[in-house]
């Protein structure tokens, strides 16, 4: 999914030191993609002024379930992606994705799809004819430097239902439960979606070297203890090597459950750009408004649009983004 706010923002953030059994909570910002009443909002947990990365997972939109019919799902035309990978999990209808790099797939339910943009890549998504509901999330995971310029690539995984103790997992990155995902990324991650049942307690080992997010899309659940409401994430930094999760309510609970080493790196990511300063942002910017083959083209778009066009940057210099604020 692009990021199409008119007046994409940036954060300046600064440094806060949490020990590792403190469980930290974001709560969701409510953003309007597009102009208009038909604008598509998500719930937007990363980042944020206190914390812009779980491992290398930047960026965190929650969406649905919207009636299409009312909605008019998702329509967005071409636009560029640098020094990142999408990933994109639904839990209900389907996606059609197109990309420069030739591909040609469907999102569904279950199934994970990653791109990866590297020196840069253009696609488009949208809603096909037979979606009557959209929920999903899309993430995206930012690379490292010295992989911020690798080849732009595409994977596609459907991982099979995992029992853990009161409830179900799918492991989409990474590996849990005793599965693995044959997903490649350039940074150690974990991605599941669990599932668990009325009043379940499941305590399980992870790596202590990951900081773990864990963003609620149906009940609650309580994380080491800590209430952690629908749409909203809760954090724990990396250091311990369990995680406990908890449903105290009489429904099944669904979260998605993110980890990964933690990314120490500063980086710059406004609108669907990553870049290391504000002159790449520039320059990525300009080259996008230009027409650069560096994003190539996408065939078979027939939307009303050939492309999205690059909002106006912001008067100020846009400054590098950290794991936590310093």
């Amino acid at each position: 999914m692009s990021n199409v706010e008119a007046a994409p923002q940036f954060v300046d953030c600064e440094h806060h030191t949490h020990p590792p059994t403190d469980v930290q909570h974001l709560a969701p910002k409510l953003v309007a993609l597009g102009e208009g009443p038909d604008a598509m909002t998500v719930r937007r947990t990363l980042p944020q002024l206190e914390r812009s990365f779980v491992g290398a997972w930047c960026f965190a939109d929650h969406y649905g379930p919207n009636l299409v019919e009312a909605t008019g799902g998702m329509d967005v035309a071409p636009h560029p992606h640098t020094s990142l990978q999408t990933v994109s999990w639904l839990f209900d209808g389907e996606i059609e994705h197109r990309d420069s790099g030739g591909v040609h797939d469907l999102v569904r339910p279950g199934e994970v799809n990653l791109m990866t943009s590297g020196h840069g890549i253009s696609h488009s998504e949208v809603t096909t004819k037979q979606t009557g509901y959209l929920h999903g999330v899309q993430l995206w995971v930012v690379l490292p430097d010295h992989a911020k310029d690798i080849e732009r690539g595409f994977q596609h995984h459907r991982p099979d239902v995992v029992d853990v103790p009161g409830g179900t997992a799918r492991v989409m990155v990474g590996g849990l439960a005793g599965a693995t995902s044959p997903i490649v990324t350039e940074t150690g991650l974990l991605g599941a979606e669990v599932v668990l049942r009325p009043g379940a307690t499941w305590e399980f080992d992870v790596a202590p070297g990951f900081e773990h997010g864990v963003l609620v899309d149906i009940g609650a659940v309580e994380m080491d203890g800590v209430l952690i409401e629908k749409d909203a994430m809760g954090v724990r930094d990396a250091g311990l090597g369990h995680l406990r999760l908890s449903n105290p309510t009489d429904g099944d609970v669904r979260l998605m459950l993110l980890g990964g080493e933690p990314f120490e790196e500063g980086i710059v990511m406004w609108w669907n750009f990553i870049g290391r300063s504000h002159e790449e942002i520039v320059e990525l910017r300009d080259a996008w408004q230009a027409g650069d083959d560096r994003f190539g083209d996408v065939d078979g778009y027939r939307g009303a649009f050939r492309r999205l066009e690059a909002p106006p940057l912001p008067t100020t210099r846009l400054k590098p983004r950290f794991r936590r604020r310093r």
